[in-house]
């Protein structure tokens, strides 16, 4: 068996990044919502922990938050990125949007999100724009009313969008059929005789 380690190293990007089952899987964007930094104090002085709140998703409806802890800064994120990559969860998506709006709540972080008119972009702070962006929504209005702890915040976000869902689902689960409604046409003009 070949040993690694010998001729020049790849570049970070050029390698295919595996999911579960071995396949190639898409994209993910890995977004740094929030470092902390703690200290202990020992008795040469203090020493320091780090963790990373760190947010991945696809674009595309999947999304997950991993908060990652180490001595150090970088494996911190790397450990929040591997924890958020083996949670992540699919959400209900209405194109570019969300289907009704939803309020939601995660310890003191409280959460309304509004679906918004194509254009209009994603109207919210730091914590709930990451997890937005990640799930793949681009028009969205949204509020923060409780606590600003960023943990607290992204985790009750994600708990709003998993509370969403699709009028597909709910009429299927109810039995019902959707009925299509036709758009009315215009009425013809009578041709005038003078």
């Amino acid at each position: 068996m070949p040993r690694g380690g010998r001729g020049r190293r790849k570049p970070p990007g050029d390698t295919p990044e595996f999911g579960a089952g071995g396949q190639e899987s898409q994209e993910l964007t890995e977004k740094v919502v929030f470092i902390n930094r703690s200290s202990k104090v020992v008795k040469g002085g203090r020493r320091f922990n780090f963790s990373a709140l760190i947010v991945v998703g696809d674009k595309r409806g999947r999304v997950g938050v991993g908060l990652g802890k180490a001595g150090e800064v970088a494996d911190a994120i790397r450990r929040g990125g591997e924890l958020a990559r083996n949670q992540m969860v699919s959400v209900a998506l209405k194109d570019a949007t969300i289907p009704h709006e939803v309020f939601s709540a995660y310890g003191g972080g409280r959460v309304l999100l509004r679906p918004a008119s194509p254009g209009t972009g994603i109207i919210a702070g730091r914590a709930v724009r990451a997890v937005l962006e990640a799930a793949g929504i681009k028009d969205v209005l949204s509020k923060s009313l409780g606590s600003k702890n960023a943990a607290n915040v992204v985790k009750a976000t994600l708990k709003a969008l998993l509370s969403l869902r699709l009028r597909e689902d709910i009429y299927k689960g109810r039995g019902l059929e959707i009925k299509k409604v036709e758009a009315p046409k215009a009425p013809e003009a009578a041709p005038t005789t003078a």
